[in-house]
């Protein structure tokens, strides 16, 4: 199987788009790698700390997609050059940096892993 870096994956992220909302917690994606789709996602964690499936959802064009719903069966396609917006509800950000973290299982690549690490802006 093959094996994707982190550092490489880590340009998924769009450096400067951590925000701080009402609601929680929300970052871009943008995929400069190459399409491909996701079958399963593992919790974000915040400093360490997983955030539960069902609190987050990526938003890309227009719809929503809450993590807990994505499996083999209904999977997510993470399209070349799209931005996605990830949100998390019911995290507090403080002003300091934070280390969020991504897992997502992609077929034929199996878990593929990144964090960042970015201070949040106030949406």
């Amino acid at each position: 199987m093959v094996s994707v870096p982190s550092f490489i994956l880590r340009r998924l992220y769009v450096k400067g788009s951590l925000l701080s909302t009402d609601a929680g917690m929300e970052f871009q994606l943008l995929n400069r790698l190459g399409s491909g789709y996701a079958r399963r996602l593992l919790p974000l964690t915040l400093d360490g700390h997983d955030i539960p499936l069902d609190c987050c959802e990526f938003h890309v064009d227009g719809s929503r997609v809450p993590f807990a719903n994505i499996s083999r069966e209904n999977t997510f396609t993470i399209a070349l050059n799209k931005l996605i917006t990830v949100t998390a509800k019911g995290v507090t950000l403080t002003k300091e940096p934070h280390n969020i973290g991504m897992a997502f299982e992609v077929a034929g690549l199996g878990v593929l892993k990144f964090d960042f690490t970015d201070t949040p802006s106030d949406g």
